[in-house]
């Protein structure tokens, strides 16, 4: 079986509070977009999980997908062995949630082709043990996120008929200096107002991390620059960094990056 995570990126981002348990309450808006992997899993006598594109980081054996077999696996013994090949396209580390995708399409497969018949709720309750945006790639549908990322609620968003324009200019931002300047700001307008008026996103749509990582990376603030020069009716980092992205009603014409920066321009569905 072979499906495609898709990447998503973050309408909004709000850093509200920091929490006892040293995590931050946030509110934000995922949207699907249409960048994906590829990831093959089928039975086999082994347990096998290779993957080829981009290099990925780290021991192969911590790979979210292959921890999402093993989480299932423990809880459902009578399963067999895989073999799993992850292609890999999407940028890693750049805000995108690639490596959730993909973890959050191999807990789908796995139940489907063992016949599991788990559920969205059990699904998101495996995925968030995997990380706080998984459960988000279950139903793959834009999605208010509060709470540490986990809580969901449906979003007044449907960006069909626009094109992204999506640039990674391949820095890196580590989770620890994304939120080492960041400063909690418990009294913003509520998320959904925001988006219930698109008019208003330039100016109230707002991603808490871009203050300070703008001013470490000026190329990222550069970028989005550059793309309301060029039309975008809205452009904003995702996540924390450092993909950045604008939305265009018509097809934009490319720009002139770096040729080492990765560049998408797709339509939304």
């Amino acid at each position: 079986m072979i499906t495609f995570p898709n990447a998503k990126i973050n309408l909004g981002l709000q850093i509200l509070r920091k929490r006892q348990d040293h995590f931050h309450d946030i509110a934000t808006c995922i949207y699907p977009i249409p960048l994906t992997d590829a990831l093959e899993i089928i039975p086999s006598g082994t347990l096998h999980f290779g993957s080829s594109g981009r290099d990925i980081p780290g021991n192969p054996d911590s790979n979210l997908v292959l921890k999402a077999y093993q989480m299932l696996y423990a809880d459902y013994p009578r399963i067999s062995p895989v073999s799993i090949h992850l292609y890999k396209k999407i940028p890693i580390g750049a805000g995108l949630g690639g490596g959730s995708a993909d973890a959050a399409f191999a807990l789908k497969m796995i139940s489907d082709i063992f016949g599991l018949d788990l559920d969205v709720l059990q699904l998101e309750h495996y995925g968030g043990q995997l990380g706080s945006d998984c459960p988000f790639f279950i139903e793959n549908q834009p999605r208010i996120a509060t709470g540490r990322g986990e809580l969901f609620q449906p979003a007044p968003v449907n960006l069909s008929g626009n094109w992204v324009y999506l640039v990674h200019p391949e820095i890196h931002i580590s989770t620890r200096e994304a939120y080492a300047g960041v400063v909690p700001r418990s009294g913003q307008k509520d998320l959904k107002e925001i988006l219930d008026k698109p008019s208003t996103w330039k100016t109230d749509l707002t991603n808490d991390f871009e203050a300070s990582l703008f001013e470490n990376h000026p190329t990222l603030s550069a970028i989005k620059t550059s793309f309301y020069e060029a039309g975008a009716w809205y452009a904003a980092m995702s996540g924390s960094g450092s993909a950045v992205f604008g939305l265009f009603s018509s097809a934009p014409e490319k720009l002139s990056f770096p040729k080492h920066y990765f560049q998408l321009i797709r339509q939304l569905d």
